[in-house]
């Protein structure tokens, strides 16, 4: 090959993007703490349900997704023409950039909080506005809404926040969103929302319902455990739900995750006994950690965060020595999944040595 030939041109926003970390593989003998996925397996109907449609899978999906977007629509109350789909809560993230945010605009979110943020606002072409947490691990929404500018276009709200489990309250929400402008587009993320036990955090879609610029996220690979068919969907006022429609990948919510969506939503009553004893055992291990000495920030999600700094990758190494694979955010702590018993008491083994 000639040593003039160049290589093809790429978009220069691409340059840079921080890479998205999945939790660690670990091998048969450990558990997996590091991606936030429900332990348990699938509910034997919904296993069948997937098993049957499964038959089929040499044709194409709805690409319109209608029948989970009807039971959803009856399931939350809301019109279905305010519901779209996509490839899990970050696939309907990405959309919301691609219809709202390009070159010159400017996207706001907490830092600390979900890794895809400035990794999706990058590939927009758009502008991150990261605003540091509170000390004691909280949105410091006032920073947040002060930052807002004519370039604002969209603001990210991560409620519970990942990876640090800390709930918003209603009021603290409510005034917030009273002070962002009516032509920014405030996305509510509540990935975790069926893990939240406090009386005083909201659910996003009673503030969504008065507000049009407010969209709720919501996913079905936390709670309802389909993390591996990838299908989550947004919940938000026309024109803004239309865009979404107009934004998704053709075909991207695959016939097996629409049927197992479906038969989850029909499951719930199980599929969240399953969930309150995650929340149990969440309790129990804050108090476990509480008890050591820790400082632990009260988790509204399925896992607890570790602030370690410096020492944080050591305690990583320790854990998966130990038989349990933790999620390492060097220099800043460990966000650690609420999992199975036995991997939760190898957790405040590892914790409980790590200090002495």
């Amino acid at each position: 090959m000639a040593d003039d030939v160049q290589t093809p041109k790429l978009r220069g926003a691409l340059r840079g993007i921080p890479v998205y970390k999945a939790g660690k593989i670990p091998d048969t003998s450990a558990f997996k703490l590091s991606s936030n996925e429900n332990p348990y397996p699938p509910l034997p109907g919904v296993l069948a349900a997937v098993q049957k449609s499964a038959e089929s899978f040499n044709r194409y999906p709805d690409m319109g997704v209608a029948a989970l977007t009807a039971e959803l629509a009856e399931h939350f109350g809301v019109p279905a023409e305010h519901i779209a789909t996509g490839t899990g809560s970050v696939g309907v993230a990405q959309q919301l950039l691609q219809a709202t945010s390009g070159p010159g605009d400017e996207v706001i979110y907490a830092w600390r909080s979900f890794e895809a943020y400035p990794i999706i606002t990058q590939i927009s072409g758009a502008t991150s506005i990261k605003v540091p947490l509170t000390p004691d691990e909280h949105h410091d929404l006032d920073a947040m809404a002060a930052a807002v500018t004519d370039r604002t276009r969209l603001i990210f709200v991560c409620n519970p926040n990942n990876p640090t489990g800390v709930a918003i309250s209603k009021d603290d929400l409510v005034r917030f969103l009273d002070r962002v402008p009516s032509d920014v587009l405030v996305v509510i993320d509540e990935a975790y929302r069926e893990f939240v036990r406090d009386d005083s955090s909201p659910d996003g879609l009673e503030l969504y319902r008065d507000r049009p610029n407010v969209a709720v996220l919501r996913t079905f690979s936390k709670a309802y455990g389909l993390a591996g068919l990838r299908i989550g969907f947004a919940v938000a006022h026309e024109p803004v739900a239309a865009a979404l429609r107009q934004t998704a990948v053709p075909f991207g919510v695959n016939s097996l995750a629409q049927v197992a969506a479906i038969e989850s939503l029909r499951a719930e009553k199980p599929l969240l006994e399953r969930c309150e004893a995650l929340v149990q055992e969440r309790t129990r291990v804050i108090e476990g950690l509480r008890a050591q000495g820790w400082t632990v920030p009260e988790s509204q999600a399925n896992f607890v965060w570790l602030r370690l700094g410096e020492r944080t990758v050591e305690f990583a190494a320790m854990a998966e020595v130990s038989g349990i694979v933790v999620r390492p955010f060097a220099g800043e702590g460990v966000r650690v999944t609420i999992g199975e018993v036995e991997a939760n008491d190898i957790l405040l083994r590892v914790a409980g040595e790590f200090r002495e």
